[in-house]
């Protein structure tokens, strides 16, 4: 078999020296124009490519992104990140990055793996999921003088505009309100919401939405007060089976004309439980919902992957300090109503 070319060769054909090849290939602006493009022919006719592992050890950069892999609890919502992972991995391989994956028993046990992972220099950045309210990963990640992006913001007073980390997340809020508006519009005016219970981050978001857009729908002038909103909302753990159990519990206080959930898990057990006599908006836009006809928001993870990418690669390259004060931290996307026709179901 012929060899390949070896960058010897190519500073052979190209006349140089081999420190003035690797200069063309990692600090091109160091080299005098005319002997980069005599490099760069004899790169081409060559047809030779550098040895990246070689190459990331002599630059002392992995270029490699860590993320934990999270267990899968549910078998509905749980593809959401799935399909970040696949997503992210897609268009890192673009940039010419790789994605590891490592696995963490809780949060803490996550800080010590990055810390591992980082000081060994396997891994330059990372990106964080599944955020909460008090996280501590991030506050500790940041005092470690990490390179890190989180995949939903740093829940809390100032979550909007908190400079302490890098975040991208789908705006969960203007998504249910999107949501809530299309059944308002359509004349349905006990709109319920079922979603899980007050102090998960992402929960309450998707809550406001929903309160949003019923306090704006001022049907005859008449106002929602917060006794008739309480009646029509319920906070349960996620599940199909609590879905169900959930809009029975709301159909027993008076009559409800739609509902909208935090999550597909929530909407399939809702749809289930109504045999389809209401019309049902779940979350997240599962390929569970496509199969039954469900509607859903969805969560666009192309572009929250696409954001990850670039406050990781940008200006801040994902660091908490440093960088331009008015290059942006964060990014907020926004979701989008995918509406559908709900298979025959058996009334319960």
């Amino acid at each position: 078999m012929q060899r390949p070319p070896t960058i010897v060769d190519v500073a052979s054909t190209a006349g140089v020296s081999r420190q003035t090849v690797s200069n063309v290939l990692n600090s091109p602006d160091i080299v005098k124009p005319e002997t980069r493009t005599r490099v760069e022919a004899a790169i081409a006719s060559l047809g030779y490519h550098p040895h990246e592992s070689a190459r990331r050890l002599r630059m002392r950069k992995s270029s490699t992104i860590g993320i934990r892999l999270d267990p899968q609890t549910d078998g509905i919502s749980g593809s959401v990140l799935d399909r970040f992972l696949h997503a992210l991995t897609e268009q890192a391989a673009v940039l010419g990055l790789r994605i590891l994956l490592f696995t963490a028993r809780d949060h803490h046990d996550e800080v010590t793996q990055i810390e591992r992972l980082r000081d060994t220099g396997d891994v330059d950045a990372f990106v964080l999921t599944s955020t909460t309210l008090g996280d501590p990963r991030t506050t500790r990640l940041a005092e470690l003088g990490v390179s890190f992006v989180t995949f939903g913001r740093p829940w809390g007073v100032d979550d909007r505009d908190d400079p302490a980390h890098l975040w991208v997340d789908v705006d969960g809020r203007a998504g249910l309100d999107e949501a809530t508006s299309a059944y308002l519009s359509a004349g349905l005016r006990r709109v319920g919401y079922i979603g899980w219970p007050r102090g998960s981050g992402s929960g309450d978001e998707r809550m406001r939405g929903w309160r949003d857009a019923m306090l704006g729908a001022a049907p005859d002038g008449a106002v929602l007060d917060e006794a008739a909103l309480d009646a029509l909302c319920l906070g349960v753990e996620d599940g199909v089976s609590q879905g169900a159990d959930a809009l029975r519990r709301l159909r027993a206080r008076g009559d409800v004309d739609a509902v909208v959930c935090a999550s597909d898990s929530l909407a399939l057990g809702a749809l289930i439980a109504s045999g389809g006599a209401i019309p049902v908006t779940g979350f997240d836009d599962t390929p569970v919902a496509a199969a039954v006809g469900l509607s859903s928001v969805r969560q666009p993870l192309d572009e929250v992957a696409a954001g990850v990418l670039e406050l990781l690669t940008g200006a801040h390259a994902g660091r908490t300090t440093g960088g331009p004060a008015d290059a942006p931290r964060h990014r907020l996307v926004r979701p989008r109503l995918v509406t559908r026709s709900p298979a025959q179901l058996p009334r319960p």
